[in-house]
Formats: structure tokens, C-alpha cells, sequence
């Protein structure tokens, strides 16, 4: 294949480079486009426009692939940890035990947060969404650790921040849910790993540290792990290109929940149980719905099913699907709306209709179930979303400093007025 493309302009041909990536990815390059010819090139939505070169996730929608630096999701999935995971997508390996070992230790050792940090429960209202809550407390950070502002963090600094947020936000997750239900909080301890301190924060009492299932403790690693990166999305690039500008790590991640919070992106999961608490109270007729879903002159759309990506399967969905399955049978759940659930997942994955539109249930059907199980309000979900993809946004923020990319500034095509003069009122 040539190393160029060529494309003509007003009469003039412009030679541009063809990059080709590790997977066999063709980009053309039209950085020099604009200096070599005036024109601009115009993508809404960046569909079909690469914004950086990365070495951190490697997806392909059409064959169903995933993978964290290589190593295939279902592989990390299985055999890794939250943590370990983690590490391998800020650092890019896999780390030795001993390393690991470390960076569990400091971030345990990080955990707790600033007691100032209960004064802002006190100035939300009542009813303020949990997300809403956590940009804000996440960008807050800032303020209690000051040197994360230098644009010129050494790596030690670097690393010190990194560690401080992975530490920090399963606390105020946490916090968040306590807040909402009225309850004192939970602190972290010493003595619990990464996972169990997180659900002990969450459903623990003061007076009373819980225990849980190693059932549910893998479901949590899977569920955080298969959130952990996906490539440059919505909030991904948010997190980019606000932290192009130097934004210190807290506030760029603080954009990337604010991005998340979309209901176009993040909130996928939410709308699950929106939909199923819908079905259950119009009588909880799973088949109604199933045939205004086929109804193409229903406005009626069924959540959680096929991907914008993934063309013919998800593969997190196939893992997050088993842990689904394992929690509610050890839980033993007895709820209405997850019946309504299986209903529709046995209609897709045996009808027909759904097999040849490739609507499968994915990771957003399977996680939105898995945390109504456990006990989860629904407008936790996407809270719980962005602590699964925190490592990705700090390897993606990290990525683009070590990379000095230039400060993110699209550019437009006007289609306003041409210049005019002003008018006076009398003229108006």
C-alpha cells in the first residue's frame, strides 16, 4: 500500500501521509492539510476523525475485539484484579508482585479523605443527582492538594496524584451513597483490600463491618475491569483534550464525569432499569414490549440491547453475563423487574428478529441488573460507571503529557452572517 494519499483541491493535488498502526489501522494524517492548501476538513462528531495515537485500548467493533495493552479482556477478566488492571493501563505492563504488592499498599495507604470534604454534603440539596456530586468533589480535590496544579509534575508528583485519586474515589463514592441515604459514613480500613473496603464503605455500618460473598466481590472486579478503557470516547476525549490545556489530572478527570454523566453515554445502564421499572408497572407484560420494540412505528426503544460499536457482539457483555447469572443465584433475589429482565434476555438471544438486527443484551443490560441486585439505586449506576474507567482516564491523560500533544482547538466551518453594521434602536 502506498505511504500516501493524494486529494485535489481547487486544481491542486496535495500529497498526505498514511499512517498505519500495530492492528493494521489506516489513518490519512491532515495535520499540514490547513498550511499546505486553506481547507479544512468538517466531521460532526468526530466519527470518522482520529484525534491521537494511542497505545492504551485496542477495539474493533466489526470482529468483537477488546483488549487493555494487548492482553484481551476476556484473559484480564478472569485471571486479574481491579488493581492489577489498573496499573497495566497507567504504566503499560503488567506488574511484578512485589511491585503490586506496593501499589495496593500506597493505595490503601491513601484512602481516607480530608474531613472538610463532609462540608459539601452539607451545601447539596437533598435531591442532587450522585454524579453531579462527584465531578464536583473529584475537581475539589484540587484544592486540598495544591501541588497537583504544577504543570510540570516530576514523575514522583506525577505518580503521588495518581495514586491519591485511585485511593480516594471508591471513599467518596461511597460517601455519596451514605449522604443520600442519611446514614453516617464508613470509613476505609486497613485491614481490607481495594474491593472489600469499597462494599464495606457502601453497605457497612459504623458499628458493623460487613462481609461479602466472594461471589459478589468478583462480580465487582469484572464489572470495574470491563469499564476500566474503551478506546477514545465521549468522556475519554474530554478528559484529553481538557488536560491538553495543562489542567491538573483532578479537574480533567472531573470533564470526563461530567461527560459520562450524558445519558447518551454513561447513563446507558440507568436507563436499563428506567425501562424495566416502566414495563413492570404498565402490568409487567414482557411479550407487550417485545412486539413494540419489532413495531418500527413504536417510538418505543428497548435499553440495554445491540451497540453502537460492537457490530455483531460485545465481548464484555458474554463475561459480565455469567457474573450476572452467578449473583442472582447466590443472592436468591426475589424482585419483579429482574424477572422482567430474563424475559427479554431469552427473547433476544432466542428470537429471531433480535439475532438478525445483532440486538444482543449488552454490558449496560448485565451491569444495570447486577447493581439492582446488590442493592444500588439506579442514579448510583453511572457513579459507579466512572470508577470503573478512572484508570482509563488517567492512562489516557498521562498518555497525552508524556506524548506533548498540542492543546486541543478544532476548528469550524462559519455559516453565519457576513459582516454587517450596526443598527440603531430607531432602525430596529
Amino acid at each position: 500500500m502506498s505511504d500516501k494519499a493524494s486529494i485535489n483541491l481547487d486544481g491542486t493535488s496535495y500529497d498526505l501521509p498514511v499512517i498505519v498502526g500495530t492492528e493494521n489501522e489506516k489513518a490519512v494524517d491532515i495535520s499540514k492539510l490547513r498550511d499546505l492548501s486553506g481547507f479544512i476538513t468538517l466531521d460532526p462528531g468526530y466519527k470518522n476523525t482520529g484525534a491521537t495515537k494511542s497505545a492504551i485500548t485496542f477495539l474493533d467493533g466489526e470482529t468483537g475485539i477488546l483488549r487493555y495493552r494487548g492482553y484481551p479482556i476476556e484473559q484480564l477478566a478472569e485471571k486479574s484484579t481491579f488493581l492489577e488492571v489498573a496499573y497495566l493501563l497507567i504504566y503499560g505492563e503488567l506488574p511484578k508482585k512485589e511491585v503490586l504488592e506496593k501499589f495496593r499498599a500506597d493505595i490503601k495507604k491513601q484512602m481516607m479523605i480530608h474531613e472538610d470534604m463532609k462540608n459539601f454534603f452539607a451545601g447539596f440539596p437533598s435531591k442532587s443527582h450522585p454524579m453531579g456530586q462527584l465531578s464536583c468533589l473529584v475537581g475539589a480535590l484540587s484544592a486540598f492538594y495544591p501541588e497537583s496544579l504544577n504543570p510540570n509534575l516530576t514523575d514522583e508528583e506525577e505518580d503521588q496524584t495518581i495514586i491519591n485519586l485511585l485511593a480516594k474515589m471508591p471513599t467518596i463514592v461511597s460517601w455519596i451513597q451514605k449522604k443520600s441515604l442519611g446514614h453516617p459514613v464508613v470509613y476505609p480500613k486497613n485491614n481490607l483490600g481495594y474491593i472489600d473496603n469499597f462494599l464495606n464503605m457502601l453497605f457497612g455500618e459504623v458499628n458493623d463491618e460487613k462481609t461479602f460473598d466472594p461471589v459478589v466481590i468478583d462480580a465487582m472486579h469484572k464489572l470495574l475491569i470491563l469499564h476500566a478503557d474503551h478506546e477514545q470516547n465521549c468522556s475519554t476525549s474530554t478528559v484529553r483534550i481538557v488536560g491538553s490545556s495543562n489542567a491538573n489530572l483532578y479537574a480533567s478527570v472531573a470533564s470526563g464525569i461530567n461527560a459520562l454523566w450524558g445519558p447518551l453515554h454513561g447513563g446507558a445502564n440507568q436507563a436499563v432499569i428506567e425501562m424495566l421499572e416502566a414495563i413492570k408497572n404498565d402490568g409487567g407484560d414482557a411479550e407487550k414490549y417485545l412486539a413494540k420494540a419489532k413495531d418500527k412505528n413504536d417510538p418505543f426503544r428497548l435499553m440495554g440491547f445491540g451497540h453502537r460499536v460492537y457490530k455483531n457482539f460485545d465481548p464484555r457483555a458474554k463475561i459480565i453475563k455469567k457474573a450476572c447469572d452467578d449473583i442472582l443465584e447466590k443472592l436468591g433475589v426475589q424482585d419483579p423487574v429482574l424477572d422482567i429482565a430474563k424475559k427479554l434476555e431469552a427473547a433476544a438471544l432466542n428470537d429471531q428478529y433480535f439475532i438478525d438486527r445483532k440486538l444482543y443484551p449488552n454490558v449496560d443490560f448485565y451491569s444495570g441488573i447486577i447493581y439492582r441486585a446488590l442493592g444500588f439505586k439506579a442514579d448510583m449506576f453511572t457513579v459507579l460507571f466512572a470508577l470503573g474507567r478512572l484508570p482509563g482516564w488517567i492512562a489516557q491523560w498521562k498518555e497525552m503529557r508524556e506524548n506533548k500533544e498540542p492543546i486541543g482547538r478544532p476548528r469550524q466551518v462559519y455559516v453565519g452572517h457576513t459582516e454587517r453594521n450596526y443598527v440603531e434602536f430607531s432602525n430596529r
